[in-house]
């Protein structure tokens, strides 16, 4: 098992007791979950080491943790950090730099530089994180050739999963979800800007950003409007379709992340009919059937605890009263599901128990929970 693992190991247990004990004010089990996270070696190798991974997850959970104890340990983790950025950014801009198309893994949120520059904000580490805005602004802003057809620059070199492709995804593919697409670089722009981290070009980078979703929320079979998870080449040069199939309601890939990134960039630039259209995807993904009936599970990631945070997160900045009215049906479901259907997963933030557990000590303990942690999920600053 892998300790420093946010994602899927038992460092998300660590976040989790963390953000209990700050409520609570016990932290014996917090600091019992942060040995068992340290007990085996943390990566710093630059190749593995992400926001999900290794010192930057763990300097990310202690951050989280605010606790005196683990001041020392923050240090030398955070200098490994801004190694692992440095190293990170030297290698993406000379990909971009031979006008090459990048893996997800180069600027995803899991296991790229937008995670990275998640942290960042975490920290408020400006003059780091202002390097890796300066890289998102040329990711929206250069575009690429590829099999002699411009895409932007976010195009995935290779197929969904991460690897080569010699059949529907030989070119590469458009990817749009929060967790490995463009809605993640998006999100961390604008959460950025709204924290007053700005660098040149910001704003023209949130604006592609808009454009591009607003562009791709296209009409659904049955009614209503959403985005497509992940299109090959030959499907993105041929535009949005009409009578496009629902998707599942999930925060990593499905309208709900995107609503929520969609909303922010909006909120930053003040853009009133992005963030109208933003809101509205997101109430029908989180009342209509056809979208929630797709979900299977409680998880963080594509489940109930996903579905119910991140409209909670868009409830809070929406200008329209009929998301705040659709909460409490969605919380007593992650209820009802997380009593009759545990997480599947024996571990992890995002498929496993402890993501659910902190959604749900966030949304109903009696003190107030910081919301600092979601930070990781791109729903919060």
């Amino acid at each position: 098992m892998i300790r420093d693992d946010l994602g899927t190991g038992p460092a998300a247990t660590a976040l989790h007791e963390m953000v209990v004990a700050r409520t609570t004010g016990d932290w014996t089990k917090a600091h019992t979950a942060a040995k068992a996270m340290t007990s085996q070696p943390i990566t710093a190798d630059p190749a593995s080491a992400n926001l999900y991974r290794g010192a930057p997850a763990v300097a990310y959970i202690l951050h989280t943790a605010g606790h005196r104890a683990y001041a020392r340990a923050l240090t030398d983790l955070n200098a490994e950090t801004v190694a692992i950025v440095a190293h990170r950014l030297d290698a993406a801009h000379r990909r971009m730099d031979k006008g090459l198309p990048p893996r997800l893994r180069e600027y995803d949120l899991i296991s790229g530089l937008t995670g990275l520059g998640a942290y960042l904000l975490h920290r408020e580490l400006d003059q780091v994180l202002g390097t890796i805005l300066q890289y998102l602004v040329r990711l929206f802003t250069e575009p690429l050739a590829v099999n002699g057809h411009q895409v932007p620059g976010w195009w995935a070199a290779t197929s969904p999963n991460g690897t080569p492709d010699t059949g529907e995804f030989a070119h590469g593919h458009a990817n749009f979800g929060l967790a490995h697409g463009v809605a993640g670089p998006l999100a961390l722009l604008a959460l950025a800007r709204r924290a007053g981290h700005t660098v040149t070009g910001q704003d023209d980078a949130l604006a592609a950003g808009i454009t591009h979703l607003t562009t791709w929320a296209q009409p659904l079979k049955g009614g209503g409007i959403g985005w497509p998870e992940c299109l090959p080449l030959d499907a993105y040069r041929r535009g949005p379709q009409p009578d496009a199939a629902p998707t599942r309601a999930s925060w990593c890939y499905g309208t709900p992340g995107i609503a929520r990134a969609l909303q922010l960039a909006a909120l930053a630039l003040n853009d009133d009919t992005a963030r109208r259209l933003a809101e509205h995807t997101a109430l029908q993904a989180a009342t209509d059937p056809r979208h929630t009936g797709q979900i299977t599970d409680t998880s963080l990631c594509h489940g109930w605890a996903g579905l119910v945070l991140t409209t909670e997160r868009i409830a809070a900045d929406a200008a329209r009263p009929d998301l705040h009215d659709a909460l409490p049906a969605l919380r007593d479901r992650l209820t009802t599901e997380t009593e009759s259907h545990p997480a599947s997963e024996p571990a992890g933030l995002l498929t496993g128990p402890a993501g659910v557990l902190l959604t749900l000590h966030t949304l109903t303990t009696t003190r107030p929970v910081d919301p600092e942690w979601e930070t990781c999920l791109l729903l919060t600053p």
